[in-house]
This record gives structure tokens, sequence and C-alpha cells, in this order.
């Protein structure tokens, strides 16, 4: 009897991952068709452009440069409509590859925000502009009002062009209306958080909320809007929204958490990210919050001195790390990290219908095995 139980199970098991499988292999078809609608969609607005004038051309073109990556938000978009029903490929490629315009936008204006001319190991939007005009022989205020000017009017761009390609999905249009207001909603939450994170530079590191920051500055946008976009375009139930909301959420901040580890602890080679621009800036994170509450008189000293140095160099960054680590601020952000990738895994598991749910636990335990 035994045996057969556990012969059932083995086979209930297989059947699980077969199911999985074949439900990854469709969400890889349909990124196929995401991809190529992203590609289509810049390559027709650089061909456009060119009849305008060169410079628009040229900032298209360097627009288009900046897409790509992992294309997390996108996949979360086609796993999100394929788990809830969606069967139209090409309905849910346009709204997906609005996910990723729409990621570069916030980047460009992020990355304009921190004066932050390199974006996964080489140069951004506004590094390659100065770069140009630094072989035009522009240089100096000269070059950084152009830089600016091109980082902000690339953004708009990209964040116009996210709305674009949403208004012209193949999709009834009261569906297009209902996703064109959600990505606008989730706009305005990203704002707020941005505003949050910028007027944070004014306050102590101990005294701001960074996770309250990444909940409506990380976690609408890149988790919760494309989630909902795609149970959106499905015809999803209203409670689906929910779940996906509530898994999100914790998918966002567990992302923002082991980021801001990456940013301070990472390897650059691997991450593309540097290790020292983060705290430069002085920018506030979680990390650096725990570590001004655990570290004793001399470490936060040597913070005060050191983070928020523009000039900061390896030697002097060592010996922040050191803080953080001996502080155990470091080992209470990874932990909190763990937790909230735990928490959106169990709500993948328990809340969400198969084979959605397992996709993304697996998706959860791919970012939380980012930092290791």
């Amino acid at each position: 009897m035994n045996e057969q139980v556990s012969t059932a199970d083995a086979l209930t098991r297989d059947d699980a991952r077969a199911e999985r499988a074949a439900f990854a292999s469709q969400v890889d078809t349909a990124m196929a068709a995401t991809t190529a609608a992203l590609r289509r969609y810049l390559a027709a607005r650089v061909e456009r452009a060119g009849h305008v004038a060169t410079p628009y051309a040229q900032l298209w073109e360097a627009l288009g440069e900046q897409v790509g990556g992992k294309l997390m938000r996108p996949r979360l978009t086609v796993a999100a409509y394929l788990g809830w029903g969606g069967a139209d490929v090409e309905a849910v490629a346009s709204v997906a590859a609005a996910q990723e315009l729409l990621h570069t936008a916030m980047l460009t204006h992020d990355d304009l925000i921190d004066h932050d001319e390199v974006r996964r190991g080489r140069p951004n939007l506004a590094g390659s502009h100065r770069a140009a005009l630094a072989r035009a022989g522009v240089t100096g205020r000269a070059a950084d009002d152009q830089v600016a000017a091109t980082g902000l009017l690339g953004g708009d761009l990209a964040l116009a062009s996210a709305f674009e390609l949403v208004a012209s999905a193949p999709v009834d249009p009261a569906l297009r209306v209902a996703v064109v207001g959600l990505m606008a909603r989730s706009i305005g939450t990203t704002v707020a958080g941005e505003l949050l994170d910028v007027g944070a530079e004014l306050r102590s590191p101990s005294a701001v909320d960074a996770l309250r920051i990444a909940e409506l500055k990380t976690a609408a946008y890149s988790c919760i809007g494309p989630l909902t976009a795609g149970a959106v375009l499905a015809q999803a139930p209203p409670s689906a929204h929910v779940r996906l909301e509530r898994f999100g959420r914790s998918l966002g901040i567990a992302f923002q958490l082991v980021d801001d580890d990456l940013g301070v602890f990472g390897d650059p080679e691997r991450t593309g990210k540097s290790t020292l621009s983060d705290l430069r800036e002085g920018k506030r994170t979680e990390l650096l919050r725990l570590t001004y509450l655990l570290a004793d008189d001399p470490g936060r000293a040597l913070l005060d001195r050191l983070v928020g140095d523009p000039s900061l160099d390896e030697a002097g960054a060592a010996q922040v790390r050191a803080v953080m680590t001996a502080s155990g601020a470091r080992d209470r952000t990874t932990a909190l990290a763990g937790g909230a990738a735990r928490a959106a895994r169990e709500c993948a598991v328990r809340t969400l219908p198969q084979p959605l749910a397992g996709y993304l636990a697996a998706l959860v335990d791919e970012l939380d095995g980012r930092g290791s």
C-alpha cells in the first residue's frame, strides 16, 4: 500500500514538473514575441525619426541601446496573462513590451537624478551622449546641460512610447483603457517613492523609511504593475489582482534589498553595477539605516566621514563595508531580504493558481540567490 502511495506521489510530482515545464515554454514563446515586438517598434521609430532630424534619430538609437537585460517586467506580465488563461500571444506582446519601455524611462530619469552615467557596466543614455559631445570638443558646463536635457527628453520619449505600445495593442479597447489607467497609477506611485527617495538625502540615514520607499518606488512599477497588467489583459477576476499585488509587493521589496546589497558588496563583473556609486551618493538604503543604528560610535564616525563623499575610493569603501559587516547590519538586511522573498514565495504557492504559482516561486528562488 505504501509503495502504491509513493508511486502515486511520484507520478503527481512528475505531472506537476511537466506542467511547469510546459508553462515555462509558453512564457518563453510569448517572450520571443514580446522581444520581436519591441525591436520592430524601436526600429520603426528610428526610421521615422530619421525623416525628422538627425539628432532625433540618434536619440531613438541611443534609447534602443538601453533596452535589454533580463526583461523581468515583461516576463511578469506574460506569466500573469498566461497563468490566468490568456492565450493570444500577439495581444500580450505589445503590453509586455510596454513594461520594458516604462522601465527604460524610469531608469533614464533615475540615473539623471542620481548623476549616474553608467548602467549595466556600460555608458547609459547620458554617458553615451557625454562621450559623443567630448569627441566633438564640448565639455564642462555646456556638456552638462546637453547631457541633462538628453536624459530628460530620452526618458520622456520612452514613457510616451510605453503608452503608445499599449494604445496600439490588438485587444479590446476597454482592456487597453484599463491597462493605460493601471500604468498611469503605477507611475504616480513610483513618483511618490522617488520623491521620498530624493528627500531622504536631506535626512539622517537612520530616520529614513527605506522599506516604504522600496515599496513605492520599486515594487509598484517593477512587480505589481506588470503582473496586474497581465491579469487585466486576461480578464482575471478582481481577487486575482489583490493576490498579485500582495505577491508583487513582497517580491519588489526583496528585489530592492538584494539590489542594495549588490550595490555595496556585489561583483561589478557579474552585476554590471558599481560598488562605489551608492556609497559616494550616500544612498539611503535599509542597509545603511541599519548600519547607523547598529554600529558603535567609532563606526558611525567613519560612516559620517566616508559615506556621501563623491571622491570615495575602494580603500574607503572597504572600511565602510567592514562596519556594515561587523555591526551585523548586512546580516540583518540579508535576513530581511530572505523574509520578503519567503513571503512572496508563500503567497504564490498558497494563493495563485498552478502552474503560475510554481513559475513565480521559481523566479523568487532565482532572485533570492542573486546575492549569494
